[in-house]
């Protein structure tokens, strides 16, 4: 039976590996995937569980049945991860490394020292969020809204609205919506060769929408407890832990852009750019030591992230629909609800997207519910009652609106710019 078992998983039924079975017209392996998004969203504390069970779901689903692009059963499923392996050892790299990038700023005392510079009224909680915005463009989304979660704490002596909560969110995703580095999404875009010029449009939407965002959040807070400034006037920022930050990320920067222009071949056989974060952390612990104890929960939350990328990668993406705006219009509410790095990684598979336009969707989008994006995920754990949807979605409504402005917006001053196609290079000469 055992020897049976594994011939069949060498070698499953042709009929079946030629065609994805499908229930209720959609394609069997896209249901196990959303159960295994609605897993996610329904049982938080256990996230990395349901994801690792939806990724042993999947495989031996693929294994057993329907066999994979690169051939069937088992070979199959080696020959997938070494086509992905690149990909997912750069995410895992960058997503660790970054951790330790933003306990470095963070103990670096800049966002102590931020308060001194906000003004009175609700203006200050506009400048705050605002103030988000700016570090989520460089630094991870999570830490952005972390910082502006502690700012707004010592702020507002814990007494925090919770639209206000819902609108660090929105700028924190905001901010790293048109930044390579300043967002997972965004990140996964860059290290699959899409240009940073491509995402960076995404700032047109993103701006809009935190103006909406973050003037109703401000009048919000500002009516619920006022801003109460106590800054310490004798902070001193840490310059050596800035020259870390900065260290990171130039390595990551210049590697990317090196590898990408001179040896773009290379770039799918090695993780380049993950590589050269760790390089930049070793050649950096002279300097101030890095804080390692954040390192196991960066590597559980990099596992989790993962595990839903590689159940992205396996999905028959040619049985999607065509992409267009409306598409990702659509993505970005979907995102809400699911994780939005594995909606990304469905998105680079297929192709065809107007990149800077799905970078916005799939980054502000998840900011409509606290579980929609880890930035969101991450506040709530500072403010539990953060946690309650329908709260987020009383007070937070202005996220929503600011989604659909934004991308409005953009859709009209920019229009629908998806990559060309060979066949439109052709056709384009003769027209």
């Amino acid at each position: 039976m055992h020897r049976l078992l594994a011939l069949f998983c060498l070698f499953p039924l042709p009929a079946l590996a030629a065609n994805s079975p499908v229930l209720l017209g959609i394609p069997v392996d896209f249901i196990l995937f959303a159960l295994t998004l609605l897993g996610v969203a329904l049982l938080h504390r256990h996230a990395l569980a349901v994801a690792l069970s939806g990724l042993a779901a999947i495989s031996l689903y693929k294994i057993l049945l329907t066999g994979f692009p690169g051939g069937p059963g088992i070979g199959g499923f080696i020959g997938h991860l070494g086509h992905e392996w690149v990909t997912i050892a750069n995410l895992f790299c960058l997503l660790t490394g970054f951790s330790l990038l933003a306990r470095h700023f963070g103990q670096s005392r800049v966002p102590a020292a931020l308060p001194r510079f906000l003004p009175d009224g609700w203006q200050g909680g506009f400048v705050m969020l605002l103030m988000v915005f700016v570090l989520s463009a460089f630094l991870d989304n999570i830490a952005a809204a972390m910082i502006g979660g502690a700012m707004a704490w010592q702020l507002f002596r814990g007494k925090v609205h919770v639209g206000f909560l819902a609108a660090i969110v929105a700028a924190s995703n905001a901010g790293g919506a048109g930044s390579v580095i300043g967002d997972t999404t965004t990140t996964m875009m860059w290290i699959s060769g899409i240009s940073p010029l491509k995402v960076f449009p995404a700032y047109l939407a993103a701006g809009v929408a935190f103006l909406i965002v973050g003037y109703f959040g401000a009048r919000q807070q500002h009516a619920h407890a006022p801003l109460v400034r106590e800054a310490d006037a004798d902070v001193r920022i840490d310059w050596a832990r800035i020259f870390i930050v900065a260290t990171i990320l130039v390595f990551a920067v210049v590697t990317n852009v090196t590898v990408n222009i001179h040896f773009p071949e290379r770039a799918e056989h090695f993780p380049f750019i993950g590589v050269a974060v760790w390089v930049a952390i070793a050649l950096t612990i002279p300097v101030r030591r890095h804080d390692w104890e954040a390192l196991p929960a960066a590597v559980k939350g990099s596992i989790f992230l993962l595990s839903l990328v590689l159940c992205a990668s396996m999905m028959p993406v040619e049985q999607l629909p065509k992409p267009s705006w409306e598409s990702a219009l659509t993505l970005g509410f979907v995102s809400a609800v699911f994780d939005n790095i594995p909606l990304t990684a469905l998105a680079l598979r297929q192709g065809g997207y107007d990149w800077g336009l799905l970078a916005y969707a799939v980054g502000f989008g998840g900011s409509m519910l606290w579980f929609g994006s880890t930035a969101g995920v991450a506040l709530a754990s500072m403010f539990p009652e953060a946690r309650s949807t329908a709260r987020w979605l009383r007070h937070g409504w202005h996220v929503a609106l600011a989604y659909v402005a934004g991308f409005a917006v953009m859709l009209a001053v920019l229009g629908w710019q998806p990559p060309l196609s060979i066949a439109t290079l052709i056709v384009a000469p003769a027209n």
